[in-house]
Order: structure tokens, then C-alpha cells, then sequence
């Protein structure tokens, strides 16, 4: 399938309505069967499949709306995995001063934001996302994405020495479980004929930290061990064996600093620049990079990947204007070719359930103004020439 110059697509999580929110919440409480979640969960993606096609999307998502965010999911999943919030997990970690001290970097309750924690060996007790594809799929004649978690986040969420150790005697040693159940559904979702698969890693941006400087959420209490480069090493190293063997379909690695927060004080800034090596060691076809915020710095090139441009910003009210949009694609065509430039959000919309960074009315304008940029650029003689990317 042939698609489009500057393609448009969403990074994943979109606003969930009132409706699903306390439906999920029912399920969750054993008020609702999963009969009756997934049939308010199906019409909402219906309707956020309609709204993509009318938008003129050119890869479209479920908007990950079944999920509570883009990686606690796993614990319906996975067998060997408990949820619990930061608060439950202030009270099993040895460094309690520590742990409170990174609580209060958030601009979050400790007990809104749900962790998946390992308390027992992985096994898979059904697919992650394979089934809500499939659904899709029977929706929609365009292209599709689907949005996993990465090894490296999940290895580093999950691993909480004070449980997790009792288990696995390391996060290397838990990371080759993650990666083997991660190469189970990445090869399901091939066989589904999926166009596009997209590993969440957003942790990547804090390890590049110096040391010392403040974390977020998004390590939890896992400080890592190593130092950085030793740590951005396990990250690729899990990252390819997740992807190895997979050439004939689009594999991305979505970075950023953190979608938590209206607040961008509280969230993480600086260069991809310490990232280079290792996005460069990534044997995937696509970086899925903010670029929307000033806090991104300005766009690096990573030879021979192609880049999802981050063109809009999830987290505010502004609707960014066409012509702002296509000023961020023309600064980044020199670095990058025309049919290597993919268009999205700088993140998703909605990372946790309960806390949308926007409202959909906001989200769908911004997207539309994605669009609008993307279909400017193709009438133009200047990059028409380039030609067109293959799905």
C-alpha cells in the first residue's frame, strides 16, 4: 500500500468521553462485565475511527481507549504482574525518602498513576493489543498502527527489587521475559498485516539525564544502576531483540519527556543530542520524536530512519496554524527527505486514562490543522517531485 508525502497518524492515547471513563471505572470496581465495557469501548472507537477518516488521517488508531494508559494495561494481560499505584508503592520500597522525594517532582495525586509491578514469572495470558487491532482493522480500509509499550519501560517499571527480586534475580533477567512475550505479539500483529507498530519508550529521555538531575514518574522508583551510556545500551539492546527479524513492516520508537502534565515545568527538556547514539543503534525504521515544544530543542538527524515529526502540541489550548506546522516540516527537510518525514502529535492526547491532556474538540483541530499543513506541502512543486513512501 502506497501512502501519501507527509503522512499524518496520532502517536496514540486520545480523549476518552464521560461515557467510557465510567464504564472503565465500572469494570474496574467489577460493576460491569467485559460484554458491556467492550461494547461502550467499541462504539467510542468507532467514532474515533470516523473522526480520523473525516480528519484525513492517513494511518489511523484506536486512540488506545480500552486502555487505563499505555502500559499499565499489561496486568490484564500478563500473568505476574500486579497494578499499583505510587502511593501502595511508597510502601514496599526500601528508599522511602527517596521515592517521596521524586512523588513530589509530579504534578500528579501519588495515587492517580496506576504501575504495572512484576510479583511473579511473565507468562502471556492472552494477546496485548492484537485483538483490539483486529477490531480495527474490521473498521477502516486504511492503513493501521498499533502501540506497545517498549521492553525497556516495561523492564524498568516492573522491576521493583523489593518484589520483583524474590522472581527475577535482575532487570536483564526480567527483560528477557518481557522481550520474548513482546516478540509473541509483534509477530501476532505481522500476521495481522498491522502497517505500522510502535514501541512507547519515553524513559529514554530521563536516562540521558545527568546524574543527579530530577526524575519523573517515568522511572518510578527504579533509579537505574548503571550510567547512562551503559543503561542506553540495555535499552537498544532490548529494543532490537524485541524488532530483529521483522524487516517487512514498519517498526517506530516513540520518544518524549513526559505527557503527564498541562504543567511543562515539571516535565523533562533538553536535546535529543545525548540520544543520538543509541536512536542511531535502533534497528528500526522510524523515530516518533517531539519536536512541538521548545523543550524538544531543535530537530537532530539519525541516518538512514525515517522521523514522525511531533508538529502539534497535545498539551495546550493554541491550535497551532498550518503555516506554523509547515514551518517545523521545512526546518526539517534540511535534515531530512521529503518521503522520510511522517507527520503526528508530539505525544498522545490522553497518556492516562483519567487525565487527558486535552479535550477532543482541541485535539481533532489540531489535527486538522496537521492535515491541512500536510496537504499544502504535497500540492507543492518543490517536494512533489520527491515522490511517495511506501506503507
Amino acid at each position: 500500500m502506497t501512502l501519501p508525502l507527509f503522512p499524518v497518524t496520532t502517536v496514540g492515547s486520545w480523549p476518552r468521553s464521560r461515557a467510557l471513563l465510567d464504564a472503565a471505572r465500572d469494570y474496574r470496581g467489577g460493576r460491569l462485565d467485559s460484554t458491556a465495557f467492550n461494547s461502550v469501548a467499541d462504539g467510542a472507537i468507532l467514532a474515533f475511527v470516523r473522526l480520523q477518516e473525516d480528519i484525513g488521517c492517513d494511518i489511523l488508531t484506536d486512540g488506545e481507549l480500552r486502555l487505563d494508559n499505555f502500559y499499565s494495561f499489561v496486568t490484564e494481560k500478563l500473568a505476574g504482574t500486579q497494578l499499583m499505584t505510587l502511593a501502595e508503592m511508597l510502601d514496599i520500597v526500601e528508599d522511602k525518602v527517596g521515592f517521596e522525594r521524586l512523588l513530589q517532582t509530579l504534578d500528579v495525586p501519588a495515587f492517580s498513576i496506576r504501575n504495572p509491578v512484576c510479583i511473579g514469572r511473565l507468562e502471556r495470558r492472552a494477546p496485548l493489543v492484537v485483538e483490539d487491532t483486529r477490531y480495527l482493522r474490521a473498521l477502516t480500509s486504511r492503513p493501521l498502527k498499533a502501540t506497545l509499550p517498549g521492553p525497556y519501560i516495561l523492564t524498568r517499571a516492573m522491576f521493583v527489587p523489593e518484589v520483583t527480586g524474590r522472581v527475577y534475580a535482575s532487570k536483564e533477567e526480567l527483560g528477557q521475559d518481557v522481550v520474548r512475550l513482546l516478540r509473541e505479539e509483534v509477530a501476532a500483529l505481522v500476521a495481522e498485516g498491522v502497517e505500522f507498530i510502535q514501541l512507547d519508550e519515553p524513559v529514554l529521555s530521563e536516562v540521558s539525564l545527568a546524574p543527579g538531575a530530577t526524575r519523573t514518574f517515568m522511572c518510578a522508583a527504579l533509579a537505574a544502576r548503571k550510567d547512562p551510556a551503559e543503561e542506553l545500551e540495555f535499552a537498544a539492546s532490548l529494543i532490537n531483540a524485541v524488532v530483529r527479524g521483522f524487516d517487512t513492516t514498519r517498526i517506530g520508537v516513540h520518544v518524549c519527556r513526559g505527557n503527564w502534565s498541562r504543567d511543562e515545568t515539571t516535565l523533562l527538556a533538553g536535546s535529543y543530542a545525548p540520544l543520538a547514539g543509541c536512536l542511531d543503534a535502533l534497528a528500526v525504521r522510524q523515530l516518533v520524536l517531539e519536536y512541538a515544544t521548545e523543550r524538544a530543542g531543535a530537530p537532530i538527524y539519525i541516518a538512514g530512519k525515517e522521523l514522525g515529526l511531533g508538529v502539534v502540541n497535545p498539551r495546550t489550548d493554541a491550535i497551532e496554524t498550518p503555516e506554523q506546522i509547515r514551518a517545523s516540516i521545512d526546518a526539517a527537510l534540511k535534515l531530512y527527505p521529503a518521503e522520510a518525514l511522517f507527520l503526528n502529535p508530539d505525544c498522545g492526547f490522553a497518556t492516562f486514562a483519567e487525565r487527558p491532556m486535552n479535550r477532543e474538540a482541541i485535539a481533532a483541530a489540531k489535527l486538522r490543522a496537521v492535515v491541512a499543513a500536510a496537504r499544502s506541502l504535497r500540492a507543492s512543486p518543490v517536494v512533489v517531485a520527491s515522490g511517495s513512501c511506501s506503507a
